[in-house]
């Protein structure tokens, strides 16, 4: 319905290896409101993937994304992580889009992971309807989700999802 934001997820299978990525895109004109809260949430989503480093500690990205996403103003979903991702669509280790620096899982160089921020407009709760799958927040405001599969290179990040 126009004004609405809708969010894509599509994950996909080739050669026994799965892939992760999600975007929010606005149906016709929307808010202000909207339009800032896909905007830092997509912003978020690049201050996490910066932050996949060799070496460097799986909560680095949590922190960087909660850190951006709060500062604006905006709510991290805290029902539904990132994750692993290779031969299965969800592996260890679980990524929060939460939480202190300098913790968890040391990252290391081939691990792949797919980094995916859930911002909330309102508070952070969610509920799941009926049919078992469709998220919606707890407050009725709107929710934005950005997604990338990302490598853990020597170089850097490499996003593998990029269009």
């Amino acid at each position: 319905m126009r004004g609405d934001i809708i969010s894509i997820d599509v994950g996909v299978l080739f050669k026994e290896f799965y892939g992760d990525s999600a975007r929010t895109y606005p149906v016709g004109e929307v808010s202000i409101e909207a339009k800032r809260l896909i905007k830092v949430t997509e912003e978020s989503l690049y201050k996490g993937v910066e932050k996949v480093l060799a070496g460097g500690r799986l909560s680095d990205i949590s922190n960087a994304i909660q850190s951006h996403v709060e500062a604006a103003g905006f709510a991290v979903v805290r029902d539904f992580v990132g994750h692993g991702i290779g031969r299965q669509m969800h592996e260890e280790p679980q990524i929060p889009n939460f939480g202190p620096p300098l913790r968890g899982v040391k990252l290391e160089e081939g691990m792949a992971l797919a980094i995916e921020p859930m911002v909330n407009a309102g508070g952070y709760e969610t509920e799941l309807m009926p049919d078992g799958w469709t998220a919606v927040t707890k407050d009725g405001r709107i929710s934005a989700h950005f997604e990338h599969t990302v490598a853990v290179t020597s170089g850097g990040p490499d996003i593998l999802s990029k269009l």
